[in-house]
């Protein structure tokens, strides 16, 4: 009869936990940054440059506000591998930009946008970057730090 009581003490917890769950599963665009992104872009978006991981504050502009560097940022690894839907992809970058960047010379990111370009073939994003990067600098563009070569 003592196990009674252990079992639906138990029970009881589960039950708990899988509340907890059901209310998880509608996370917020910061909670999933924080779940998903800070871990390498760290919580303030200064990222570890020295680690490859760029800064979004004073930077996340020239990407956002660019049409390839808007494909880009779908096929950055982070985003690849986030496990978010569309809809969920476009609210974190919209944080993102909001945190860190302007919103007002960003248009907003939009889960049709992010369907249509995670669909756009990036065989090799690094060397994407790369002639980004060599294009926005020719134009003026202020560009985090990147390691990589």
């Amino acid at each position: 009869m003592a196990r009674r009581p252990r079992l639906a003490a138990l029970l009881g917890g589960g039950l708990a936990l899988v509340a907890v769950s059901a209310q998880a599963s509608d996370h917020s665009a910061r909670f999933n940054y924080m779940l998903r992104c800070a871990g390498c872009h760290t919580e303030t978006g200064e990222g570890l440059p020295h680690a490859g991981i760029p800064q979004f504050p004073g930077y996340i502009d020239a990407f956002a506000a660019d049409d390839e560097g808007r494909t880009y940022m779908m096929h950055v690894p982070g985003v690849v591998g986030s496990s978010l839907s569309d809809a969920q992809i476009a609210a974190v970058l919209n944080y993102v930009v909001k945190s860190w960047g302007d919103p007002s010379i960003v248009a907003p990111f939009t889960a049709e946008e992010v369907t249509t370009r995670r669909a756009k073939p990036v065989p090799d994003v690094v060397a994407y970057r790369r002639q980004l990067v060599t294009r926005l600098k020719a134009e003026g563009a202020k560009i985090a730090e990147y390691p990589w070569p």
